[in-house]
């Protein structure tokens, strides 16, 4: 039987989307024999590696079993956990990580593929909130990305704006490639008090208010944010800390996957169906590089899919437990 170790380097030098199917049932056979949580889910919908064929077919774990159950494939332990932010009840869904080399790997090489060297990139990160507590899968990203970028302009940003203003000052007159990676209601504090004009510098936003600040769509975010930074077009990121892969947007909107992940839809009403219009659903995700936990997600985000594989993110499903999956719970 496949296992994980013989799968590590052909998930980051896939061929065709056939390897990728290939590959994802690999994994879907391992994980029914060795992930307990994610096999009685998987027998929950009906589905076993003799009836699944495709990746779509995959069963995806809901995303709020993180937070009752520790997901992690029997004889593995876990060297670290990454959290997610509490819920009014104050539950967090706790991802545990057996190999962080992993992680790391797919996030290096996800940016080489969107922006190429990151040598060549000055890293900020305004960050608040994610800095301010512990197990932050973005902050350990990020980290890596500031450590990789080895420019000693780098770094995060607590709530430091003059600093970051004069840096950013700096790395314009210089002509420097610089990423500021900012949380949305950050970004939003930063631009109400300063402008500046640096076309070549990438702004990309890790989306969410967090509570801080009135919701925007992206649309009027982006308008708010690109006069005073001097940019035409805002990045986005998106990244959970349930998954090891990030898929970006270069300013419309619409995010793409490095190979080794995948989106597929599901009806936001039912988690075991597609939906209707093939176009419009809640989000499913394959990881491949999220092998040691669960490979297969089921969000609770919504959005658009297309032809070519990116999508579109408009909501969040409005209701925290998938229906159907209470029987999983505690």
């Amino acid at each position: 039987m496949t296992t994980p170790e013989k799968v590590w380097n052909r998930i980051f030098s896939l061929g065709s989307k056939n390897e990728f199917n290939e590959i994802a049932i690999e994994l879907y056979g391992w994980h029914y024999e060795n992930n307990l949580v994610f096999r009685k889910f998987s027998d929950f919908t009906g589905r076993n590696p003799k009836n699944t064929l495709v990746a779509s077919e995959i069963p995806c774990l809901p995303v709020n079993l993180f937070r009752y159950h520790r997901i992690l494939p029997v004889g593995f332990k876990a060297i670290r956990h990454f959290e997610t932010s509490g819920t009014t009840s104050g539950e967090t869904g706790k991802h545990y990580i057996a190999d962080e080399d992993l992680y790391l790997k797919s996030a290096m090489q996800t940016f080489n593929l969107f922006y190429g060297n990151i040598d060549e990139y000055v890293i900020l990160a305004l960050l608040p909130g994610y800095l301010e507590r512990q197990n932050s899968s973005l902050i350990f990203m990020v980290n890596q990305w500031i450590e990789s970028s080895k420019h000693s302009d780098s770094g995060f940003y607590l709530s430091e704006h003059e600093k970051l203003f004069r840096t950013l000052k700096k790395l314009q007159k210089a002509k420097q490639k610089t990423i500021l990676l900012g949380v949305t209601h950050a970004l939003v504090d930063f631009a109400e008090h300063y402008k500046i004009d640096f076309p070549e510098l990438i702004v990309m936003e890790t989306g969410g208010m967090k509570g801080r600040r009135e919701e925007l769509s992206r649309e009027e975010l982006h308008r708010l944010l690109k006069p005073a930074f001097g940019v035409k077009s805002i990045h986005s990121e998106y990244g959970m800390t349930e998954l090891l892969s990030q898929a970006y947007s270069k300013g419309d909107g619409v995010f793409r996957c490095p190979p080794w992940m995948r989106v597929f839809l599901r009806d936001n009403n039912d988690p075991l169906s597609a939906p209707e219009n093939k176009k419009n659903g809640a989000i499913n995700i394959i990881d491949l590089a999220n092998m040691y936990s669960c490979p297969f997600i089921a969000t609770d985000d919504t959005g658009i899919l297309y032809d070519d594989g990116s999508f579109e993110i408009n909501g969040r499903l409005d209701f925290s437990i998938i229906r159907g999956c209470s029987t999983m719970i505690k």
